[in-house]
């Protein structure tokens, strides 16, 4: 990594002793020009404030030889103490390096402006609310879960021996349903998508809920559901979500199983209500967005090597460059422009830069051609696009490995310990290419030792 700019990843997560942990990841681009994600390393705070929490960022910069004037980026997700605007993590650094630019997961806005229109729309809500009301009965305890999965298992032994369905490797596995969560990217369709495989199973379980239900209001709210889930806009809606086109095959196939009363399309329905319309939607995306992150962003487009380069535009390019007034001068600035006419040039002209999938191909590109040495200007602001966090994912990953490397059985792990097997786990690809012996003399140097430690021989 050397000196070079880099941006930072941060999420804070309970361990399995109930001890709150925060991950720091490191996001820069190596001397090849690829974009590399690497966990710095796992931390206990006892209070999850923006100050305690900028505390710790400090003290690992600090662990690391790391500079906080070399950052030009923070990715977190949407928590207060993260993203406050006054008093949050990323008002605290701001306040430090003015040009470390912050981006909320881009994943998690789109998610949460997803959740937020749909719950803006009648049908849909009632539809979701419907939904958790279902799994929550059909869920609701160990027998109702094994008779939901057992009657899914013989309908699908079913259809394999009518060939109406098709065996394989890893088809048709064991599943059961799950609420969907407005945080967890792609939660609700998953929810759908299983709902709709295991809807006649649902079915006889509400049937059984019905009759054998430990009191009368589980029995009436099962056979309410139960007429719910048999209504046709109830499974109209359903399919409808799940498919790019109507979704009437779905639709059809569910109604010719379970005989679902199928009202007459050439009726003709009069429309009750006002006429929606696509501004709550517009105005949810223009708040979970911001002017300046949208300008960001607008203006990386045009670095965008899809159809050799056909939204490059030296004016937002140059407009980009100045939003780094600590990386570009303004004598920089005025010889970026000419450099950015002469590299549309190259690119468009040199097999190759021709086919082109990203951005950070056309930095790795500009390593092996040696073009970087010809363009500096332009591969530094590559460079600065390249870092910027645009996902929290690498961090979701970190918090996920927490738990497998500190599970139920490794609960009084300690935090030193826990930080060096994550960082080890994490960063195996990089510890699988040191050898033996360089472990060995680490360790042999590290205090005075009764014996000397030999290389590792593995008899055959």
């Amino acid at each position: 990594m050397g000196d070079s700019l880099f941006s930072i990843l941060v999420d804070e997560s309970r361990d399995n002793s109930i001890k709150e942990q925060i991950a720091v990841v490191l996001r820069f681009v190596d001397k090849s020009g690829q974009v590399k994600e690497r966990l710095l390393g796992i931390c206990h705070i006892a209070d999850t404030c923006a100050q305690s929490l900028k505390d710790v960022i400090d003290a690992m910069f600090s662990t690391h030889g790391l500079s906080i004037s070399s950052l030009r980026g923070q990715g977190y997700d949407g928590a207060s103490n993260m993203s406050g605007e006054f008093n949050g993590l990323k008002a605290l650094i701001l306040r430090e390096n003015p040009y470390a630019m912050y981006i909320h997961c881009f994943a998690h806005q789109l998610q949460l402006a997803v959740v937020s229109v749909a719950h803006r729309n009648v049908m849909l809500s009632d539809l979701f609310n419907m939904l958790a009301i279902i799994v929550n009965l059909v869920g609701a305890s160990c027998k109702c879960v094994d008779a939901l999965r057992t009657s899914y298992h013989i309908e699908i032994l079913e259809r394999l021996n009518i060939e109406e369905l098709s065996g394989g490797t890893g088809q048709f596995q064991e599943m059961s349903l799950a609420c969907p969560g407005d945080t967890r990217w792609g939660s609700h369709l998953k929810t759908i998508t299983r709902f709709i495989s295991m809807f006649n199973a649902i079915i006889d379980v509400l049937e059984n809920i019905s009759e054998d239900g430990i009191s009368l209001q589980q029995k009436s709210m099962a056979i309410r559901q139960m007429d719910t889930m048999q209504d046709f806009q109830f499974v109209r809606s359903f399919t409808s979500l799940t498919e790019k086109g109507t979704g009437y095959s779905e639709c059809y196939e569910i109604i010719e199983v379970v005989h679902i009363s199928m009202p007459n399309m050439n009726d003709i329905v009069v429309s009750k209500g006002r006429p929606r319309r696509a501004n709550s939607i517009l105005q949810e995306l223009n708040d979970r967005f911001p002017e300046t992150t949208i300008e960001l962003f607008t203006c990386i487009l045009c670095l965008s090597p899809r159809d050799s380069f056909a939204a490059f535009y030296v004016c937002k390019l140059v407009r980009l460059a100045q939003l780094y007034p600590m990386d570009f001068n303004s004598k920089e600035i005025l010889l970026l422009r000419p450099q950015l006419d002469k590299f549309l040039m190259l690119v468009r002209m040199d097999e190759t830069f021709f086919n082109l999938k990203s951005i950070s191909c056309v930095a790795q590109k500009l390593v092996e051609t040696r073009s970087s040495c010809y363009f500096p200007l332009v591969y530094r602001l590559i460079t600065l696009v390249l870092i910027l966090p645009v996902a929290t994912a690498s961090v979701e990953r970190v918090l996920s490995a927490m738990n497998l490397i500190k599970n139920d059985l490794h609960n009084k792990m300690g935090d030193e310990l826990l930080n060096d097997n994550l960082v080890v786990y994490m960063e195996r690809d990089l510890f699988m290419k040191l050898e033996n012996e360089t472990i060995l003399q680490r360790f042999q140097n590290m205090r005075p030792r009764r014996i000397q430690l030999s290389k590792l021989v593995i008899s055959e």
